[in-house]
């Protein structure tokens, strides 16, 4: 009867020590399956072997063609909007050119409008009074009046007489002999006086030259 308690006994450890193994075993198991799940592939140097493997956008290469067209395209279009644009502020600029000349010539008018109106009225007394004195005076007036009106607007006569010769603002039409010597190569008489117009020349002086 001892022995069969004892057979018992070895029996019932073993079947515990088998039990204790198998669920060693089965954690192992699961451990090393999740390990696996996780792990990045290395290769023999310890590094991350990469996925080389193109995905579906990358792999799908562009036309060179296809894309030379369409830059030339938008090329096209910013050029035509340039051209455009510059054409448009051609057009604008030479408007207001045009009307900035007009309006600088129709204030001239206007300014020299009552001068004129001064003439006719002169030329009515030319025509009924005997007083030349009279008449004088009255021209000579209208002649002030009119050099002060131009003179506003920008305009200065010449003075050419006595100066040196500068073929920047005179015309010489003729060489006399100079009365002295210090009048050498200087205007000795005006045939034509010049004028400025805000300090550029608009017309030169025609002048005789002393030789």
């Amino acid at each position: 009867m001892p022995e069969n308690t004892e057979s018992n006994i070895d029996q019932d450890k073993i079947y515990e020590m088998n039990e204790e193994q198998a669920s060693v075993d089965a954690d192992k198991l699961d451990n090393d399956e999740a390990i696996g799940t996780n792990t990045v592939p290395l290769d023999n140097a310890g590094q991350e072997i990469k996925n080389d493997a193109p995905s579906g956008e990358s792999s799908v290469e562009k036309d060179p063609i296809e894309e030379a067209r369409i830059e030339l395209a938008e090329l096209k279009d910013k050029y035509i909007r340039l051209y455009a644009d510059f054409e448009n502020f051609r057009r604008r600029t030479a408007k207001e050119k045009l009307e900035m000349i007009s309006g600088a010539s129709a204030d001239m008018v206007k300014a020299i409008l009552p001068i004129v109106d001064d003439f006719e009225r002169a030329k009515v007394s030319f025509e009924s009074s005997t007083e030349i004195d009279a008449l004088k005076e009255g021209v000579d007036l209208i002649y002030t009046k009119l050099s002060k009106t131009l003179e506003a607007k920008g305009l200065k006569p010449m003075e050419s007489k006595g100066e040196t010769f500068d073929a920047e603002l005179h015309e010489s039409i003729a060489q006399f002999p100079a009365p002295s010597e210090d009048l050498k190569g200087k205007v000795i008489d005006e045939i034509e006086k010049g004028y400025f117009l805000n300090d550029k020349v608009i017309r030169y002086a025609k002048v005789i030259v002393g030789a």
